[in-house]
């Protein structure tokens, strides 16, 4: 009788677990699951659960990409804990030297950037760090002192916008630009100020959206060109405390807290509009943490009364096109 492989010229992969770094159209049988498999594309985005971080954690900053990505500062205590992802799991390491949260990153794991934040629960602070990928070290500080602002860029080109000033509860729209040694005003401000926002994108290139005005929740998006802000279409889901991932033309909003209560809505941009995936976090969340792209990203930590508090939950996002593993059936 004729075999498959003399057939067809190869055989179906026999493996005891799926292939770590499957190609696209590649089939094998899972000898554990009993399962035959195959790698398809997404046709819409995803979230799948993760491994958790080690401190569960609220308002944390988050850097890097899906698979090298970096979670620091948080309240309830607040701390300054450290943590490195691998895309597998999570890794602590080296605390920030002023803990805090509230606080803004950008960069990557190697080369990552804290700013601002709130150290006691009372005040804001304008305090500096740079990551180094083992350390974090001390820069000179923003020139305003805020939390709950946003970031974009990298480590010597970064971007400071929006957050809340003294008085307790005043929003700002005031933007600043990192050369890698100091931040410098841009005369540049949001055109709407506000706090509680998500941001993401390049120094010259940045995006911003959602946050809390006054006490209206936003939707209001903007781009930074290096200079100043122009309004472009608002989120579909007005929101605050939200998580971001992306570019300027290609950006995810994920999580916040809508109304009364926590979201899981998940919105991509592709410079022009927002659109509304239908798929949603698995796990309902504010004031999270977000890292990577708009087709690979990362949500952690967060939190959710309803859920007991402040959460370790780590997802990953998996955007139309990509890569997905999925079994055979004939039933």
């Amino acid at each position: 009788m004729a075999e498959y492989k003399g057939i067809k010229g190869f055989k179906v992969q026999y493996l005891s677990a799926d292939p770590s770094d499957p190609i696209i159209g590649q089939t094998w049988y899972n000898s554990t699951s009993k399962d035959l498999k195959y790698t398809g594309v997404t046709t819409v985005g995803a979230w799948a659960s993760g491994n958790n971080l080690n401190t569960a954690r609220q308002a944390p900053a988050g850097a890097g990409i899906q698979t090298a990505a970096l979670a620091f500062g948080a309240g309830t205590p607040i701390t300054g804990a450290t943590e490195e992802y691998n895309g597998t799991n999570w890794a602590t390491s080296n605390p920030l030297n002023t803990a805090r949260f509230y606080l803004a990153g950008c960069g990557i794991q190697t080369a990552a950037l804290g700013f601002g934040g709130d150290p006691d629960g009372t005040t804001s602070t304008a305090v500096t760090e740079e990551y180094d990928g083992n350390s974090w070290t001390n820069s000179n500080p923003l020139n305003t002192s805020r939390l709950g602002l946003a970031g974009a860029g990298i480590q010597t080109a970064a971007l400071a916008f929006a957050g809340q000033v003294p008085p307790p509860g005043a929003a700002t729209g005031t933007t600043e630009e990192y050369d890698g040694n100091s931040w410098t005003t841009s005369p540049g401000s949001l055109n709407t100020a506000r706090r509680y926002l998500a941001g993401c994108g390049t120094q010259t290139a940045g995006l911003a959206f959602g946050g809390l005005i006054g006490p209206p929740q936003s939707a209001a998006t903007e781009e930074y060109n290096g200079t100043s802000w122009a309004n472009s279409n608002s989120l579909n889901t007005a929101r605050q405390m939200l998580a971001a991932a992306g570019t300027q033309t290609e950006a995810l909003a994920f999580g916040g807290y809508f109304g009364t209560a926590s979201t899981g809505a998940t919105e991509e941009y592709d410079g022009t509009s927002w659109a509304t995936s239908p798929g949603s976090l698995n796990t309902a969340r504010h004031i999270l943490g977000g890292a990577g792209t708009q087709a690979s990203a990362l949500a952690f930590g967060g939190y959710d009364a309803p859920l007991g508090g402040q959460l370790a939950a780590t997802e990953e996002w998996a955007g139309a096109g990509s890569p997905l593993t999925k079994t055979i059936t004939v039933s």
